[in-house]
């Protein structure tokens, strides 16, 4: 590949972000620049073309190449009960309080292909809460979204995810939950009952619901601090007098707009309570 100027690639990558957006509405203009430029870079590579005006004037004059770019732009890297100890935390710390509710809306923000909302389904079944439980789960990318839907993942990553769950405080046995057949396991279609997936973006959209708890981890990490804050209202606004929200372990309120509108419940996992 040629040899690029630091400075085109800037402009040239700020061009795209403003044409997916006039084009698509998908705004990616406020994410972190070191990341959406390695991403960008990465599609380059993989979609054959030599710049990153090429690669617009493409996307510009064919929607498939833009889901193509989606792709890359929204890399989900995710496991099931990833970071056990926020799990754990969930179950012990905010259980009790969210018991205490005759009815839970929670809302699953930037739910990627649907680790954690199974993750999610799965701890509240135990905790006897999900059938009184409606669950939001949303993504910008639909096929991130088709994916969560389904409920199948590869079998590779079930030992990971059963330790995971083990880790986590899971009571039963973590293959009581799915049917597996060949390379992939399939999960209990109960669990998603009361489970609406839907297309809603931090960067463009409103709050849809009041909500007691919003779980949205390593999401934020992708935004610049003007796109952090506006998440921040958002779950600010949507959860409930006294509700719950937990952040990825390298994302913090602190430094925020809103970091005087929430406390640490468990500083340590990340979990905080609406003031």
């Amino acid at each position: 590949m040629p040899h690029r100027n630091i400075a085109n690639v800037d402009i040239e990558l700020r061009l795209l972000m403003e044409a997916i957006y006039l084009k698509y509405s998908y705004d990616f203009r406020d994410y972190a620049g070191t990341s959406q430029k390695r991403r960008v870079l990465h599609a380059l590579r993989q979609l054959n073309c030599p710049t990153i005006s090429a690669l617009q004037e493409k996307i510009l004059h064919d929607p498939g190449i833009f889901m193509q770019l989606l792709q890359y732009l929204t890399i989900p890297v995710s496991q099931m009960f990833r970071d056990p100890e926020y799990f754990l935390a969930l179950r012990r710390e905010v259980v009790p309080f969210l018991k205490t509710y005759p009815s839970l809306k929670i809302w699953i923000a930037g739910c990627s292909t649907g680790e954690e909302v199974y993750s999610m389904a799965i701890l509240l079944k135990e905790e006897d809460l999900l059938d009184r439980t409606i669950l939001y789960a949303t993504d910008i990318n639909p096929e991130s979204l088709d994916k969560a839907r389904k409920g199948v993942f590869a079998l590779e990553h079930l030992k990971t995810y059963t330790a995971n769950y083990q880790k986590a405080g899971g009571t039963r046995a973590f293959s009581d939950y799915y049917t597996a057949a060949y390379d992939a396991a399939l999960f209990d279609r109960s669990l998603i009952e009361n489970i609406t997936f839907a297309d809603h973006s931090l960067a463009t959209d409103s709050v849809f619901a009041e909500t007691q708890l919003i779980s949205c981890r390593n999401v934020l990490i992708y935004f610049n601090k003007t796109l952090q804050d506006r998440a921040f209202g958002l779950f600010h606004e949507s959860l409930c007098h006294r509700g719950f929200l937990g952040l990825g372990s390298k994302e913090s309120i602190d430094f925020s707009a809103y970091a005087g509108s929430f406390e640490p419940l468990i500083r340590k996992e990340r979990i905080f309570r609406k003031l």
